[in-house]
Protein backbone atom coordinates (compact mmCIF):
# COMPACT_ATOMS: atom_id res chain seq x y z
CA UNK A 1 0.00 0.00 0.00
CA UNK A 2 1.08 3.51 -1.36
CA UNK A 3 0.44 6.60 0.44
CA UNK A 4 -0.30 9.98 -0.98
CA UNK A 5 -0.27 13.75 0.35
CA UNK A 6 -3.84 14.50 1.08
CA UNK A 7 -5.10 18.66 0.83
CA UNK A 8 -4.94 19.46 4.15
CA UNK A 9 -1.54 18.46 5.02
CA UNK A 10 0.18 20.84 2.78
CA UNK A 11 -1.50 23.83 4.49
CA UNK A 12 0.18 22.79 8.17
CA UNK A 13 2.99 21.28 7.31
CA UNK A 14 5.67 24.10 7.64
CA UNK A 15 7.02 23.99 3.82
CA UNK A 16 5.74 27.51 3.44
CA UNK A 17 2.44 28.39 2.23
CA UNK A 18 2.68 30.93 -0.25
CA UNK A 19 0.56 34.35 0.73
CA UNK A 20 -0.93 35.66 -2.95
CA UNK A 21 -4.45 36.25 -2.87
CA UNK A 22 -6.05 34.15 -5.42
CA UNK A 23 -3.87 31.23 -3.81
CA UNK A 24 -5.01 32.15 0.04
CA UNK A 25 -8.89 32.73 -1.38
CA UNK A 26 -8.44 29.13 -3.06
CA UNK A 27 -7.09 27.84 0.41
CA UNK A 28 -10.03 29.29 2.21
CA UNK A 29 -12.90 28.13 -0.44
CA UNK A 30 -10.96 24.12 0.04
CA UNK A 31 -11.54 24.70 3.95
CA UNK A 32 -15.50 25.67 3.67
CA UNK A 33 -16.16 23.07 0.91
CA UNK A 34 -16.53 25.19 -2.22
CA UNK A 35 -14.70 23.01 -4.34
CA UNK A 36 -15.10 25.31 -7.55
CA UNK A 37 -14.15 28.68 -6.32
CA UNK A 38 -11.05 26.57 -4.60
CA UNK A 39 -10.29 25.11 -8.59
CA UNK A 40 -10.93 28.94 -10.13
CA UNK A 41 -8.60 30.82 -7.15
CA UNK A 42 -5.76 27.62 -7.66
CA UNK A 43 -6.31 28.18 -11.28
CA UNK A 44 -5.54 31.75 -11.28
CA UNK A 45 -2.35 31.42 -9.10
CA UNK A 46 -0.81 28.96 -11.40
CA UNK A 47 -0.84 31.69 -13.82
CA UNK A 48 2.01 33.22 -11.22
CA UNK A 49 3.60 30.36 -11.35
CA UNK A 50 2.87 28.89 -7.91
CA UNK A 51 4.23 25.38 -7.26
CA UNK A 52 1.71 25.23 -4.09
CA UNK A 53 -0.94 26.34 -6.54
CA UNK A 54 -0.15 23.61 -9.04
CA UNK A 55 -0.03 20.74 -6.66
CA UNK A 56 -3.53 21.68 -5.01
CA UNK A 57 -5.15 21.63 -8.81
CA UNK A 58 -3.22 18.19 -8.99
CA UNK A 59 -4.94 16.55 -6.32
CA UNK A 60 -8.27 18.13 -6.72
CA UNK A 61 -8.36 16.51 -10.64
CA UNK A 62 -6.80 13.19 -8.63
CA UNK A 63 -9.75 13.05 -6.41
CA UNK A 64 -12.54 14.79 -8.11
CA UNK A 65 -13.46 17.66 -6.26
CA UNK A 66 -14.43 20.80 -8.07
CA UNK A 67 -13.43 19.20 -11.14
CA UNK A 68 -14.78 15.86 -13.04
CA UNK A 69 -12.18 13.56 -11.93
CA UNK A 70 -8.69 13.22 -14.58
CA UNK A 71 -5.67 11.47 -13.99
CA UNK A 72 -3.83 13.08 -16.86
CA UNK A 73 -4.90 16.36 -15.53
CA UNK A 74 -3.69 15.44 -12.44
CA UNK A 75 -0.31 14.41 -13.30
CA UNK A 76 0.21 17.38 -16.13
CA UNK A 77 -0.59 19.94 -12.51
CA UNK A 78 2.04 17.57 -10.59
CA UNK A 79 4.39 17.49 -12.78
CA UNK A 80 4.56 21.22 -13.43
CA UNK A 81 5.03 21.71 -9.42
CA UNK A 82 6.93 18.80 -9.20
CA UNK A 83 9.26 20.06 -11.61
CA UNK A 84 10.16 23.34 -9.76
CA UNK A 85 11.29 20.95 -6.75
CA UNK A 86 7.96 20.69 -4.33
CA UNK A 87 8.24 17.94 -2.35
CA UNK A 88 4.39 17.24 -1.62
CA UNK A 89 3.84 17.19 -5.70
CA UNK A 90 6.79 14.90 -6.21
CA UNK A 91 5.58 12.58 -3.60
CA UNK A 92 2.27 12.40 -5.38
CA UNK A 93 3.64 12.15 -8.87
CA UNK A 94 5.66 9.36 -7.87
CA UNK A 95 2.45 7.72 -6.78
CA UNK A 96 0.67 7.99 -9.99
CA UNK A 97 3.48 5.99 -11.36
CA UNK A 98 3.24 3.38 -9.06
CA UNK A 99 -0.63 2.82 -9.54
CA UNK A 100 -0.48 3.61 -12.97
CA UNK A 101 -2.62 6.43 -12.79
CA UNK A 102 -3.15 8.93 -15.45
CA UNK A 103 0.32 7.56 -16.70
CA UNK A 104 1.82 4.24 -17.59
CA UNK A 105 2.18 2.45 -14.36
CA UNK A 106 6.28 2.69 -14.02
CA UNK A 107 7.94 1.90 -10.58
CA UNK A 108 11.23 3.51 -11.36
CA UNK A 109 9.87 6.76 -12.17
CA UNK A 110 8.19 6.18 -8.81
CA UNK A 111 11.39 5.54 -7.57
CA UNK A 112 12.70 8.43 -8.64
CA UNK A 113 10.10 10.98 -7.95
CA UNK A 114 9.74 9.58 -4.32
CA UNK A 115 13.96 9.87 -3.83
CA UNK A 116 13.86 13.53 -4.42
CA UNK A 117 10.55 14.35 -2.36
CA UNK A 118 12.25 11.69 0.59
CA UNK A 119 15.55 13.27 0.55
CA UNK A 120 13.52 16.87 0.91
CA UNK A 121 12.25 14.88 4.11
CA UNK A 122 8.70 13.99 3.45
CA UNK A 123 7.42 11.38 5.60
CA UNK A 124 4.79 9.43 2.42
CA UNK A 125 7.63 9.43 0.03
CA UNK A 126 10.29 7.61 2.58
CA UNK A 127 7.20 5.42 3.42
CA UNK A 128 6.70 4.72 -0.02
CA UNK A 129 10.73 3.87 -0.43
CA UNK A 130 10.25 1.56 2.17
CA UNK A 131 7.34 -0.50 0.64
CA UNK A 132 9.34 -0.43 -2.94
CA UNK A 133 12.39 -1.73 -1.02
CA UNK A 134 10.43 -4.28 1.11
CA UNK A 135 7.81 -5.78 -1.49
CA UNK A 136 10.13 -5.34 -4.55
CA UNK A 137 8.20 -3.24 -6.66
CA UNK A 138 11.31 -1.87 -9.42
CA UNK A 139 13.49 -2.57 -7.62
CA UNK A 140 15.33 -5.71 -6.16
CA UNK A 141 14.24 -7.10 -2.59
CA UNK A 142 16.06 -5.02 0.11
CA UNK A 143 14.93 -5.23 3.64
CA UNK A 144 17.71 -3.10 5.22
CA UNK A 145 17.19 -0.42 1.84
CA UNK A 146 13.65 -0.68 3.12
CA UNK A 147 14.06 -0.02 7.11
CA UNK A 148 16.41 2.45 6.24
CA UNK A 149 13.51 4.71 4.41
CA UNK A 150 10.79 3.43 7.35
CA UNK A 151 13.04 4.75 10.04
CA UNK A 152 13.31 7.98 8.48
CA UNK A 153 10.20 8.36 8.26
CA UNK A 154 8.99 6.86 11.75
CA UNK A 155 11.42 9.26 13.61
CA UNK A 156 8.98 12.01 12.51
CA UNK A 157 6.49 10.31 14.24
CA UNK A 158 4.99 8.77 10.65
CA UNK A 159 2.31 5.68 12.53
CA UNK A 160 2.69 3.77 9.83
CA UNK A 161 5.88 3.68 9.14
CA UNK A 162 6.86 3.01 12.91
CA UNK A 163 4.42 -0.13 12.89
CA UNK A 164 6.84 -1.46 9.80
CA UNK A 165 10.01 -0.57 11.97
CA UNK A 166 8.73 -2.68 14.63
CA UNK A 167 7.91 -5.64 12.43
CA UNK A 168 11.38 -4.80 11.36
CA UNK A 169 12.72 -5.66 14.19
CA UNK A 170 10.96 -8.69 14.99
CA UNK A 171 11.43 -10.64 12.19
CA UNK A 172 14.78 -10.05 11.48
CA UNK A 173 13.93 -7.96 7.80
CA UNK A 174 16.92 -6.05 7.25
CA UNK A 175 18.27 -6.15 11.04
CA UNK A 176 19.26 -8.81 13.38
CA UNK A 177 16.16 -9.44 15.63
CA UNK A 178 16.04 -7.55 18.20
CA UNK A 179 12.17 -7.63 20.47
CA UNK A 180 12.84 -4.69 22.43
CA UNK A 181 13.50 -2.27 19.85
CA UNK A 182 10.64 -3.89 18.56
CA UNK A 183 8.56 -3.56 21.45
CA UNK A 184 9.90 0.32 21.31
CA UNK A 185 8.62 1.56 18.10
CA UNK A 186 5.02 -0.83 17.76
CA UNK A 187 4.88 1.15 21.47
CA UNK A 188 5.05 4.05 19.46
CA UNK A 189 2.61 3.57 17.13
CA UNK A 190 0.13 1.86 19.60
CA UNK A 191 0.12 5.19 21.74
CA UNK A 192 -0.79 6.99 18.03
CA UNK A 193 -3.47 4.41 18.15
CA UNK A 194 -2.25 1.98 15.52
CA UNK A 195 -4.67 -1.23 15.85
CA UNK A 196 -1.96 -3.96 14.65
CA UNK A 197 1.13 -2.43 16.79
CA UNK A 198 -1.75 -2.74 19.78
CA UNK A 199 -2.14 -6.42 18.97
CA UNK A 200 1.27 -6.84 18.57
CA UNK A 201 2.30 -5.07 22.02
CA UNK A 202 0.24 -7.19 23.20
CA UNK A 203 1.93 -10.19 22.20
CA UNK A 204 5.43 -9.00 23.22
CA UNK A 205 3.96 -9.14 27.03
CA UNK A 206 2.00 -12.18 26.72
CA UNK A 207 4.99 -14.19 25.77
CA UNK A 208 8.11 -12.18 27.66
CA UNK A 209 9.70 -11.12 24.51
CA UNK A 210 12.10 -7.63 24.54
CA UNK A 211 9.88 -7.07 27.93
CA UNK A 212 9.27 -9.21 31.04
CA UNK A 213 5.94 -11.53 30.89
CA UNK A 214 3.04 -9.18 32.14
CA UNK A 215 -0.15 -10.40 31.22
CA UNK A 216 -1.84 -7.65 33.03
CA UNK A 217 -0.45 -5.23 30.09
CA UNK A 218 -1.36 -7.86 27.65
CA UNK A 219 -4.41 -7.86 28.38
CA UNK A 220 -4.19 -4.17 28.06
CA UNK A 221 -2.90 -3.96 24.70
CA UNK A 222 -5.20 -6.56 23.49
CA UNK A 223 -8.47 -4.54 24.56
CA UNK A 224 -7.28 -1.45 23.01
CA UNK A 225 -7.19 -3.39 19.52
CA UNK A 226 -10.32 -5.49 20.53
CA UNK A 227 -12.79 -2.45 20.93
CA UNK A 228 -11.82 -1.29 17.64
CA UNK A 229 -12.37 -4.58 15.95
CA UNK A 230 -9.47 -6.58 15.41
CA UNK A 231 -10.78 -10.03 15.89
CA UNK A 232 -7.64 -11.82 17.11
CA UNK A 233 -7.11 -9.73 19.58
CA UNK A 234 -10.97 -10.32 20.18
CA UNK A 235 -10.62 -13.94 20.52
CA UNK A 236 -7.19 -13.16 23.05
CA UNK A 237 -9.07 -11.16 25.13
CA UNK A 238 -11.99 -13.21 25.67
CA UNK A 239 -9.68 -16.60 25.94
CA UNK A 240 -7.69 -14.11 28.89
CA UNK A 241 -10.94 -13.53 30.89
CA UNK A 242 -11.77 -17.66 30.64
CA UNK A 243 -8.43 -18.28 31.89
CA UNK A 244 -7.91 -15.40 34.24
CA UNK A 245 -4.90 -14.43 32.62
CA UNK A 246 -4.07 -10.40 33.77
CA UNK A 247 -7.52 -10.07 34.42
CA UNK A 248 -10.20 -11.70 36.99
CA UNK A 249 -11.68 -14.97 35.23
CA UNK A 250 -15.10 -14.02 34.13
CA UNK A 251 -17.10 -16.36 31.64
CA UNK A 252 -19.29 -13.63 30.93
CA UNK A 253 -17.19 -11.08 29.49
CA UNK A 254 -15.16 -13.83 28.02
CA UNK A 255 -18.56 -14.82 26.53
CA UNK A 256 -18.73 -11.36 25.19
CA UNK A 257 -15.22 -10.91 23.62
CA UNK A 258 -15.31 -14.77 21.94
CA UNK A 259 -18.73 -14.71 20.87
CA UNK A 260 -16.91 -11.07 18.52
CA UNK A 261 -14.57 -13.20 17.37
CA UNK A 262 -16.75 -15.85 16.72
CA UNK A 263 -18.97 -14.15 14.77
CA UNK A 264 -16.94 -12.76 12.52
CA UNK A 265 -15.47 -16.25 11.58
CA UNK A 266 -12.36 -16.72 13.76
CA UNK A 267 -12.30 -20.46 14.14
CA UNK A 268 -10.51 -20.89 17.96
CA UNK A 269 -13.26 -18.46 18.87
CA UNK A 270 -16.23 -20.41 17.45
CA UNK A 271 -14.26 -23.47 19.27
CA UNK A 272 -13.99 -21.88 22.58
CA UNK A 273 -17.30 -20.33 22.14
CA UNK A 274 -19.16 -23.86 21.53
CA UNK A 275 -17.51 -25.17 24.81
CA UNK A 276 -18.87 -22.56 26.66
CA UNK A 277 -22.43 -23.48 25.41
CA UNK A 278 -21.33 -27.37 26.15
CA UNK A 279 -20.54 -26.62 29.29
CA UNK A 280 -22.99 -23.84 30.27
CA UNK A 281 -20.33 -21.42 31.21
CA UNK A 282 -21.00 -17.48 30.85
CA UNK A 283 -23.90 -18.64 28.74
CA UNK A 284 -27.24 -21.04 29.61
CA UNK A 285 -26.16 -24.95 28.30
CA UNK A 286 -26.94 -25.06 24.42
CA UNK A 287 -26.29 -28.13 22.78
CA UNK A 288 -27.50 -27.23 19.48
CA UNK A 289 -25.43 -23.77 19.90
CA UNK A 290 -22.39 -25.93 21.02
CA UNK A 291 -23.08 -28.22 17.95
CA UNK A 292 -23.18 -25.01 15.39
CA UNK A 293 -19.72 -23.15 16.55
CA UNK A 294 -17.84 -26.45 16.85
CA UNK A 295 -19.09 -27.36 13.61
CA UNK A 296 -18.16 -23.78 11.90
CA UNK A 297 -14.85 -23.98 14.10
CA UNK A 298 -13.90 -27.80 12.46
CA UNK A 299 -15.14 -26.74 8.92
CA UNK A 300 -12.86 -23.29 8.72
CA UNK A 301 -9.94 -25.17 9.85
CA UNK A 302 -9.30 -28.09 7.17
CA UNK A 303 -5.83 -28.82 9.09
CA UNK A 304 -4.75 -28.17 13.04
CA UNK A 305 -5.25 -28.72 16.30
CA UNK A 306 -8.23 -25.74 16.80
CA UNK A 307 -10.16 -28.49 14.06
CA UNK A 308 -8.65 -31.86 16.13
CA UNK A 309 -10.05 -30.31 19.50
CA UNK A 310 -13.58 -28.96 17.62
CA UNK A 311 -14.27 -32.18 16.40
CA UNK A 312 -13.21 -34.27 19.38
CA UNK A 313 -16.05 -31.84 21.77
CA UNK A 314 -18.55 -32.03 19.10
CA UNK A 315 -18.51 -35.83 19.20
CA UNK A 316 -19.34 -35.49 23.05
CA UNK A 317 -21.93 -32.84 22.24
CA UNK A 318 -23.28 -35.02 19.54
CA UNK A 319 -24.21 -37.83 22.16
CA UNK A 320 -25.48 -36.01 24.52
CA UNK A 321 -28.15 -34.50 21.81
CA UNK A 322 -31.20 -35.77 20.27
CA UNK A 323 -32.19 -36.75 16.68
CA UNK A 324 -34.23 -33.32 16.05
CA UNK A 325 -31.73 -31.24 18.17
CA UNK A 326 -28.93 -32.76 15.66
CA UNK A 327 -31.16 -31.38 13.15
CA UNK A 328 -31.91 -28.28 13.83
CA UNK A 329 -28.28 -27.41 14.65
CA UNK A 330 -26.97 -28.71 10.87
CA UNK A 331 -29.69 -26.45 9.64
CA UNK A 332 -28.58 -23.40 11.94
CA UNK A 333 -24.89 -24.29 10.63
CA UNK A 334 -25.51 -24.35 7.50
CA UNK A 335 -27.30 -20.83 7.06
CA UNK A 336 -24.86 -19.21 9.65
CA UNK A 337 -22.71 -16.55 7.66
CA UNK A 338 -19.84 -14.29 9.26
CA UNK A 339 -20.52 -10.89 9.65
CA UNK A 340 -18.74 -8.41 8.26
CA UNK A 341 -16.38 -5.60 10.01
CA UNK A 342 -16.89 -1.85 9.68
Amino acid sequence: MFRHIAFGSILVAGFGVPVWADFDEGVAAYGRGDYETAVREFRAATRQGIAEAQHNLGLMYQEGRGVPQDYTEAVKWYRLAAEQGYAYAQSNLGLMYAKGQGVPRDYKEAGRWWHNAATQGVAAAQFNLGQMYREAHGVEQNYAEALGWYRLAAEQGDVDSRYRVGKAYAFGQGTPRDYTEALKWWRLAAEQGHVTSQHNLGNLYYKGQGVARDYAEAAKWYRSAAERGLVTSQFLLGSMYYAGQGVQRDYAEAETWLRLAAERGNASGQAVLGGMYHEGRGVSRDYVKAYMWLSLAASRNPLGRVRDLALARLDKVSAEMTPGQIVRARKLTRAWEPKVSR
